[in-house]
């Protein structure tokens, strides 16, 4: 530093403390000289009661109505500059009774912050004359103030200037009442506490602060302290409070600065959060609407405002300004750089970053790494070649806009084409120059890796750069055939790697594609694809070199989605696919890149496209924005257990079930490891395609017959497994519930399961959580859930055709039934019943059963379960069950041959709520092969009646018991042998019809009667031998009964008999009818016979005829 510099730095300071002195000397004689005025005034004022005029003085004085009133209106308009003309009048006029009138005009006045002291003195005025004046005045101010909490303030410029008012009237004690100072701290309160959120009473409480502060809470200006401490002078002090009672009004006003503060960092974060957001707009739209500029304003004025504020409140209060957070850094774009792999592109590696954009190391070494033209070109060449070449201006989204006029071109409008040689330039060329040049045009299609590329345009720089071979060289790079795609990236390093040296042949390349572009967008027209692909692509791979701009080939990508369509969309298309992941991964491309995808699909999702388009589309959004997908991990299993697997889920095929078979058998089912884990892949019938399920139930019952324990193993883990299924009921799911189901029936077709289990299944399917009530909803099968009616329909498809004789065809068509009522409760509920399910359970019932009634309501189906409770006698079961072990009632005969009672009791009572007792509880039934409707009734009977009688003594085993069996078996082994010997006859046994019956047939009449009781019931006559006569009883069985069905049925097979032969007949007779008149035709269509012999031939005279009207002349008419 030097003499001079360090001699004005001195006299810079010696002027600041000057100045800094005048500021603080200037403070305190202010504060003094106001100090001394409020304590002269408070003591005249203290001295009032005392030093009053007398009455004999105030009737001396002018108590003319007029002037009084007049003089009270100019208080009402009251400004300091009047002072002086108010205290004249004052002193000539008796204003006694107008006491009142003056102190409310004096509160209601609308006064400045500069009328004060002179309103002030006014007041001490009338109220060291007038004694009524301090109470009238008083009370004004309690109705001006008067205030509660939530109250919205009418006038805040009249409060402010209120508030200081009143308190200095306070602190020149003016008013003798003790609720002045409690009138004071109420409003404070109350404007301070109600304001904490807000903050519109700021105004208020600072204007307090600066005038009032020093009175009421000791308050100094932090600046005058520093400056006073710094010169060692001594602020003057207000003794007007004790420092007790200053403390607590300072307490209040700290806390209003604390909610100051958080206001204001509050509202500093909102407002960058905006700032943010229109930046982002900006980014992606390139402007910013107006409502959105206006915002951004006025959030900004509110908190230069308010911060303004909390800087003058830390100044009076003496507290530090909260520091606000510091902008974003401006690198805000970059952060928007969305990378496949969901990483932030500053937290990952630059190597992870470069792999993520171009795939891997040798695509970023291809478009990033470029030779280097100065190891083969002078530096002065290179640099003169730049120096031509001006720069050109960043194109913007507006500039685009003006260049693309909004009328359609010509028909004959076409791309620029490239002008033909001069002649001076063909003459300034030599020949053999031309045909090198030839040459290298004619190689560069054939340079199709990086070294050749390479080496070509180093060749080109170094031999061939001339004017002429450049406009040659950009029409050779223009016009690449449009079928050889594979060559745009070569071409494009090459524009690249010469544009350092010779520019021009880049920018003349880009306007010709330019314009090219525009021509094939404009002309709308459905030929041309792979020119136009060609060109969409060689812009996208400029682009990805840094030679095209990203906002030109953005604005390519937002014209082709104006009119998203045919063409455009294959252009669109290809041009993401080259360079769509580059401009995603850029951070100036970033967010408008996004906007454009975002715009793409959702075209996509409106518009009917074919599916050619929809995959371009979906491929081409999927590849610049892949799915935020973590990567696979991969389960290690041991070689055993994939060789399982592979056999089981890729290699089972009806084809080659045996060889399977034969290596599963090879299996060491010894290893306790090895049998479990191939027992849980026998188990995962979801793994497998949905038709090989049937080979792998083919499998398993193969390998029973070498593993027993292995299907009773497997049988429980497909059954646990639908049972669960059933328990989370989950959507995920869905497709191995279907799977299991499916397995369970093919398991059931092989004979590995019982028609019992099948049954089981098929009433937990529509019982288990079921509430057959809207109104409790279920969490296991809510009333909108239906998957549970396809499970049914899968199993029945699968397994229920064998379900067609015995016990297990009456079984099913109960189940049907409930089934049915089932169905129904859902449909009722669901709005939309889907048409594919309703398909489903009709087909299904089609197949099972194709003359089964089917219920068309809700109400239909209760009725029908109803009546199959009724006939299979159900309640009287349930009944016999309640009323406990002392009391054994009758056994209701019922006409069911099977054992399905107890299940079809259970699914009718309510919902089957555990698991664990149903193999006790339930009935153990017998297998539903094909050969389960061979069993007598007599044998059923027995067994259904067996579970209600109670067990007889235990048989004791003998020897005479064998030699009974024994001499039993010989006896029935003869007999039937000598049945065998024996002729059948058959016996035809017919009963005629008695007379008595004959008799009691009703009339037509008697049919037609409504009243008639006995709709609903059958007649039938029952014939009983009584010793040697017959008796006849009538009796009348339910319409629905098995008796009533069966007659119906023989009748049906009877009439349909009868149909059969009639029919039969009568095309017998019609065959007849129609080989008669057949044959009548065919009479009709022969020809008719001559007889030659009487053939009639005119005779000819040899000598000719003579003519006989020569001879006799012609015939004459009379």
């Amino acid at each position: 530093m030097t003499v001079s510099e360090s001699s004005e730095k001195a006299l810079e300071n010696e002027k600041l403390e000057e100045e800094e002195k005048a500021f603080v000397l200037t403070y305190i004689k202010e504060a003094q000289e106001r100090l001394q005025l409020k304590t002269d005034m408070r003591t005249s004022n203290q001295a009032a009661p005392s030093s009053r005029p007398s009455e004999a003085h105030f009737s001396k004085l002018d108590s003319n109505f007029k002037k009084n009133t007049a003089f009270v209106k100019k208080i009402k308009s009251f400004t300091c500059s009047q002072l002086e003309s108010y205290l004249k009048d004052m002193s000539s006029l008796n204003l006694t009774k107008y006491i009142s009138e003056i102190a409310a005009a004096i509160v209601d006045a609308k006064l400045k912050m500069t009328d004060i002291p002179a309103a002030l003195k006014l007041c001490s005025i009338l109220h060291q004359q007038y004694a009524e004046f301090s109470q009238h005045l008083f009370e004004n101010w309690q109705k001006a103030l008067s205030l509660k909490v939530g109250d919205k303030i009418a006038n805040p410029s009249k409060l402010r200037v209120d508030l200081r008012f009143y308190a200095e009237l306070v602190s020149v004690a003016l008013f003798t009442n003790k609720n002045a100072f409690t009138l004071l701290g109420n409003i404070l309160t109350i404007l301070i506490n109600m304001d904490k959120e807000d903050h519109f009473n700021i105004s208020i409480i600072l204007t307090f602060c600066k005038h009032c502060g020093d009175d009421y809470a000791g308050l100094v200006s932090r600046k005058v302290k520093e400056y006073a401490v710094k010169y060692n002078f001594e602020i003057p002090k207000s003794s007007f409070l004790q420092p007790e009672k200053q403390q607590n009004v300072r307490t209040l006003l700290k806390d209003y600065y604390t909610s100051i503060c958080k206001h204001l960092l509050k509202d500093h974060k909102e407002m960058r959060e905006f700032e943010k957001q229109n930046r982002r707009i900006l980014n992606s739209k390139g402007e910013l609407s107006q409502e959105r500029k206006e915002k951004l304003e006025s959030l900004q004025v509110m908190f230069e405002k308010l911060h303004t504020a909390a800087q003058s409140f830390a100044d009076i209060l003496e507290e530090d300004l909260p520091a606000l957070p510091a902008d974003p850094v401006p690198k805000e774009d970059e952060t928007m750089i969305v990378t496949g792999t969901g990483l932030d592109p500053e937290d990952a590696a630059s190597v992870a970053n470069m792999e993520s954009l171009w795939g891997d190391i040798e695509t970023q070494k291809f478009y990033c790494e470029l030779p280097e033209l100065q190891v083969f070109l002078p530096t002065s060449y290179l640099n003169k070649d730049k120096d031509k070449v001006e720069p050109e201006e960043t194109v913007t989204e507006e500039t685009l806009d003006s260049e693309l006029p909004a009328e359609e071109l010509d028909d004959d409008c076409k791309p620029e084409e490239p002008l033909e040689e001069d002649a001076e330039e063909s003459v300034s060329t030599t020949v053999s120059n031309k045909i090198i040049f030839e040459a290298f045009v004619n190689n560069l299609p054939n340079c199709v890796n990086r070294e050749l590329i390479d080496n070509a345009a180093i060749d080109f720089l170094v031999t061939l750069n001339n004017k002429h071979n450049r406009r040659k060289l950009v029409r050779a790079l223009f016009g690449v055939n449009r079928t050889r795609l594979d060559l745009l990236p070569f071409y494009g390093r090459f524009v690249a790697i010469i544009y350092p040296a010779v520019p021009e042949v880049a920018n003349e390349l880009f306007l010709m594609l330019r314009q090219d572009f525009k021509y094939h967008v404009r002309k709308k027209d459905q030929i041309n694809i792979e020119s136009k692909i060609k060109v969409a692509r060689y812009i996208g791979e400029l682009v990805k070199f840094k030679m095209y701009s990203k906002m030109e080939a953005l604005y390519c990508v937002k014209i082709l989605l104006h009119d998203f369509s045919h063409h455009n969309i294959e252009m669109a298309c290809n041009l993401l696919e080259v360079c769509g992941r580059f401009l995603y991964c850029c951070p100036e491309s970033h967010q408008r890149t996004k906007v454009y995808l975002e715009q793409m699909m959702r075209k996509k999702a409106v518009l009917a496209l074919d599916s050619r388009y929809v995959t371009q589309i979906e491929n081409a959004y999927y590849y610049v924005n892949p799915p935020d997908v973590g990567p696979t991990i991969k389960k290690e299993r041991p070689v055993m257990h994939q060789f399982i697997r592979k056999l089981l889920y890729q290699d089972l095929q009806k084809n080659n079930s045996d060889k399977i078979m034969r290596l599963i058998r090879k299996l060491d089912w010894n290893s306790e490891e090895i049998a479990s884990y191939a027992i849980k892949c026998l188990i995962g019938a979801h793994n497998i395609k949905y038709l090989n399920i049937r080979c792998l139930a083919n499998l398993l019952s193969g390998l029973v017959a070498y593993q027993e324990e292995v299907g009773t193993r497997v049988v429980d883990g497909v059954l646990e497994d639908i049972r669960l299924g059933m328990e989370v009921n989950l959507p995920k799911f869905n497709q191995r519930r279907v799977a299991q189901i499916k397995y369970l029936g093919e398991m059931y077709n092989y004979r590995m399961v019982e028609s019992g289990d099948i049954f089981k299944v098929l009433y937990s399917l529509i019982t288990f959580g079921v509430t057959m009530d809207h109104s409790i909803p279920s969490p296991l099968d809510p009333s909108t859930h239906l998957f549970r009616i396809r499970l049914v329909c899968v199993l029945l498809e699968t397994c229920g055709t064998y379900f067609s004789s015995g016990s297990s065809k009456k079984r099913l068509d109960y189940y049907l039934v409930f089934f049915q009522a089932y169905y129904w409760f859902k449909r009722s509920y669901v709005v939309d019943f889907p048409p594919p399910l309703e398909h489903l359970v009709k087909d299904t019932l089609q197949i099972l059963r194709p003359k089964l009634k089917v219920c068309q309501s809700y109400e239909e189906a209760i009725a029908e379960v109803n009546n199959v409770r009724s006939s299979l006698g159900i309640e009287n079961l349930l009944e016999v069950k309640e009323r406990g072990d002392g009391e054994l009632e009758a056994i209701a005969e019922t006409d069911n041959e099977d054992q399905a009672d107890d299940e079809i009791s259970e699914g009718l009572t309510g919902p089957i709520t555990d698991d664990t007792g149903t193999e006790d509880e339930t009935v153990d039934h017998t297998r539903d092969s094909d050969d389960e409707g061979d069993r007598t009734d007599t044998e059923q009977e027995s067994t259904s009646e067996s579970h209600a009688i109670p067990s007889a003594p235990r048989k004791v085993e003998c020897a005479e018991d064998e030699e009974f069996l024994s001499a039993l078996d010989k006896m029935v082994s003869e007999n039937i042998q000598d049945r065998m010997r024996e002729p059948i006859k058959l016996s035809n046994v017919d009963i005629s019809v008695p007379v008595v019956v004959k008799s009691n047939k009703k009339t037509y009449d008697q049919l037609q009667d409504s009243n008639n009781p006995d709709q609903g019931t059958m007649g039938f006559v029952l014939m009983v031998r009584k010793g040697n006569k017959q008796q006849y009883k009538t009796f009348h069985a339910d319409i629905n009964s098995e008796l009533a069905q069966n007659l119906r049925d023989q009748e049906l097979v009877q009439r349909e008999e009868k149909e059969r032969v009639k029919r039969l007949t009568l095309n017998i007779t019609e065959r007849f009818e129609e080989e008669d008149y057949q044959e009548m035709l065919q009479q009709q269509s022969k020809p008719s016979s001559q007889n030659l012999n009487r053939e009639r031939k005119k005779y000819q005279h040899p000598k000719g005829a003579p003519d006989a009207d020569l001879i006799f002349g012609p015939k004459r008419v009379r």
